[in-house]
């Protein structure tokens, strides 16, 4: 049984406390399917996700089977299942592969026969079977619904939450979805609880919840709700509750809390003995059978999610054009100014001229194609610094945070952070190693980086990594993908005029910008790796200072392992709409 003691659940605004739910008492037996009603902003969300552990109560005692959450641990992944409102499941997968991946990040199995036999019986429980192989993306809105509680069932929860579900339906979706429900609250004793704005098919629970402003008004059989209000149809019962203050229906439900709560007792005796439900018992002294489904392993959850963004990247036709356009067009717009950077850099001569005049001249022809070569050299070396940043950008922007809400409820079903964002960093890293070396080897064969290609090449991946895992980072610190979005094209914008490689600096304003800025250290560092006298000609254009390749290598090694912390801690904290 799930017991509800004097719940609340409080929130400050404007320094005062306000109860979102006020005191909520409730008992709800196994096998039990109840509708959670009230007008807009009454508290029904709040309540189920207090009830889900998502809300953290203020006041009061949730038990389950006697069991006090609060004090000895919340319910597990497996005994909840929580179908929010939003669509759970991502549009380019199948029915199928949403179901089996849903599957594999929740429930450990033996076997792949074992794996398909579970698949198998939710989706003919839901009544998927026939759509398997359908995209969710065309999926109807009652279908999504179905799918839903697909992915909710395969760890087979002993409670099941659904907030809003037939929320948008058509009124002949909205009746199936609620049937579904029924049926599924008939099997296993499973406890099911609902959320809805509708007042049809109310027939169909057990027992109906109705809120007013947080407040118990009504808890009972459905038959009786209409009396109990004093109208004839329920749905006047809306417009009756906005008669009377919260408080006096919450006072006359206490009053009749017992009688109805009899009838409740009494129509649960009769279906146990017509054989509709069938809840088991155990002897008084004997250990109730843990059923709860073990969590797969990290490695499993790893590769279940690396499999499954691979398979998302490669059916987004419009990312993958994206990201060829990218890895072809970017090392061509490097190359059509590499012509600039491929002169001779002229020496002085060794022969001593015949007149100061012509001496004077030599040294301004010499420090011009020094000028010439240097300036366009340094600015090459940078555009391509640049450019990897800004493919950093757009790889991992909106990795984590376009895709927040399913992750905040795979995370809510057992899914380990670490899993993700590990899955995430191999994903980008393969998307980082092979635009940071085409990027290299393109332009040092069309072009000619004169220094060391190696070091070079290093420093480009070292820069496309760190803006990477930076945006990875606010990705997974940014509550939705726009402002991901908007705040990694700030940073990227900035990389240029903070590095100083093309105007410097004042020397107050550059002490303090430079240890943050990655585009600086790649370039500086890839500087350095030229040769002396194309060394030589860089250094006299430029008027900022450069740092030793050791310096470049290992502040843009901290830069990614500070990015990837703060990505883990973005990742690891609840940030549930």
């Amino acid at each position: 049984m799930l017991e509800l003691q004097d719940v609340c659940f409080t929130i400050k605004k404007s320094g005062e406390s306000i109860n979102l739910v006020d005191h909520v008492s409730l008992d709800i037996p196994k096998g039990h399917f109840m509708a959670i009603v009230g007008p807009s902003g009454c508290g029904k969300t709040t309540l189920l996700k207090t009830i889900a552990g998502l809300n953290p109560e203020s006041a009061g005692a949730l038990l389950w089977e006697g069991r006090n959450l609060s004090q000895e641990g919340d319910f597990s992944p497996s005994e909840m299942g929580y179908v929010p409102q939003f669509s759970i499941a991502y549009d380019p997968l199948t029915v199928d592969e949403s179901v089996e991946a849903a599957t594999r990040l929740r429930v450990k199995y033996d076997s792949t026969e074992e794996l398909d036999d579970r698949i198998d019986k939710v989706l003919e429980e839901t009544g998927l079977a026939a759509i398997s192989d359908r995209p969710v993306k065309v999926l109807s809105g009652g279908q999504k619904r179905r799918l839903g509680l697909a992915m909710e069932l395969v760890s087979n929860p002993k409670i099941l939450l659904c907030d809003e579900v037939t929320s948008g339906l058509d009124p002949r979706s909205e009746r199936e979805i609620v049937h579904l429900l029924h049926d599924i609250s008939r099997k296993e004793g499973r406890i099911v609880m609902s959320v809805t704005h509708s007042l049809a098919h109310l027939e169909l629970y057990d027992s109906i919840l109705v809120l007013h402003e947080g407040r118990v008004a009504y808890h009972g059989p459905p038959e009786k709700l209409t009396h109990y209000f004093s109208v004839k149809d329920s749905e006047e019962i809306y417009p009756r509750l906005a008669n009377q203050a919260p408080e006096r229906w919450q006072a006359s439900w206490l009053k009749h809390k017992d009688s109805y709560y009899a009838m409740l007792v009494e129509e649960r005796r009769s279906r146990i003995e017509r054989g509709e439900l069938s809840v088991k018992s155990y002897p008084a002294g004997t250990d109730v059978p843990d059923r709860a489904t073990d969590l797969p392993g990290f490695f499993s959850q790893f590769a279940t999610l690396l499999s499954r963004r691979w398979r998302i990247f490669f059916r987004d036709r419009g990312q993958v054009f994206l990201q060829l356009a990218i890895l072809l067009c970017f090392p061509v717009l490097v190359t059509l100014f590499s012509d600039k950077a491929s002169g001779n850099i002229r020496r002085y001569s060794d022969r001593m001229q015949d007149s100061v005049y012509e001496e004077i001249q030599e040294q301004q022809s010499v420090r011009a194609d020094q000028a010439k070569v240097g300036s366009a050299i340094s600015g090459i070396i940078m555009f391509q610094v640049v450019l990897l940043a800004l493919m950093g950008s757009n790889n991992s922007a909106r990795e984590i945070a376009g895709e927040r809400p399913i992750y905040e409820k795979e995370k809510f079903a057992g899914l380990r952070p670490l899993a993700y964002l590990s899955s995430k960093v191999a994903f980008l890293a393969c998307l980082v190693i092979a635009q940071s070396l085409w990027m290299a080897l393109f332009v040092n064969f069309f072009g000619t980086f004169r220094g060391e290609f190696v070091e070079h090449a290093s420093f480009l991946l070292l820069i496309n990594a760190s803006m990477t895992a930076i945006c990875l980072a606010i990705s997974s610190l940014m509550r939705t993908a726009e402002q991901a979005s908007l705040l990694s094209i700030y940073l990227v914008g900035f990389q240029l005029p903070l590095s100083g490689a093309v105007l410097a600096l004042p020397e107050h304003i550059e002490a303090f910008t430079r240890p943050f800025i990655s585009a600086y250290w790649a370039w500086s560092g890839s500087v350095e790796a030229l040769q002396s006298q194309v060394h030589g000609a860089v250094k006299s254009v430029i008027d900022t200072s450069l740092s030793a390749q050791e310096s470049c290598l290992f502040t843009l090694y901290v830069h990614i392992v500070v990015a990837l912390v703060l990505a883990w801690v973005g990742t690891s904290r609840p940030q549930w709409e």
